[in-house]
């Protein structure tokens, strides 16, 4: 069960953000986390929706994919010569998506 630790204006995360969510969840013995039912809603998290994981640096991060298949979505990030950082996922994820609508 997710346990809502805080709920806060990001006035000290990114400013990009209206608000930040945090929320302590348990891994079970399967692997299975349940992801915090505030969550769901801001992300707009159905059953079958599709989300994509990337560990870096002792961090993962979780983004909802729409559209692109999970290979689309990681074929950049497979092929990128440098070590991707936390900060520049967001952007590399934009611009993917900015480069398969141009190609419409």
């Amino acid at each position: 069960m997710a346990e809502k630790i805080e709920t806060s204006k990001s006035s000290d995360f990114d400013s990009t953000q209206k608000s930040s969510i945090f929320e302590m969840a348990t891994v079970s013995s399967r692997g299975q986390i349940c992801i915090p039912n505030d969550i769901r809603e801001d992300m707009g998290l159905r059953e079958g929706s599709k989300v994509l994981f990337v560990l870096t640096d002792g961090s993962l991060i979780m983004k909802k994919v729409s559209m692109e298949t999970f290979e689309e979505v990681t074929r950049p990030l497979r092929e990128a010569k440098k070590k991707i950082k936390e900060s520049e996922v967001v952007d590399l994820i934009h611009k993917i998506r900015v480069e398969k609508r141009n190609k419409r």
